[in-house]
C-alpha cells in the first residue's frame, strides 16, 4: 500500500483506514458500512501481498460529513 500522507490527515476528522479481511466480499461488506455513514472515498479493487492471506483496501473518511438516512451528506448544524 501506498503511503499516508500529510494531505491524507491535514484536518482534525480525516481518516485513513486500511481494511485487512479474508476475501474481496468481507472488504467491501466493511466498506459499504462505513460509507453508508460517513463521506467516503470509493473502492473498486482490493489489494494482495504475495505469500500472505487475505486481501487488503485502504479508503478514506471525512467523519466532518455524516451521511443521513437517505444517503446525502448532512449540513453542519
Amino acid at each position: 500500500m501506498e503511503a499516508i500522507n500529510d494531505m491524507h490527515v491535514s484536518q482534525p476528522g480525516l481518516v485513513v483506514v486500511d481494511v485487512a479481511a479474508a476475501d474481496d466480499e468481507t472488504a467491501f461488506a466493511f466498506h459499504t458500512e462505513l460509507a453508508a455513514r460517513w463521506a467516503t472515498t470509493p473502492v473498486e479493487r482490493t489489494t494482495r501481498d504475495a505469500g500472505q492471506p487475505g486481501v487488503r483496501l485502504r479508503c478514506y473518511l471525512d467523519l466532518r460529513q455524516p451521511i443521513n438516512a437517505s444517503g446525502q451528506v448532512q449540513e453542519p448544524h
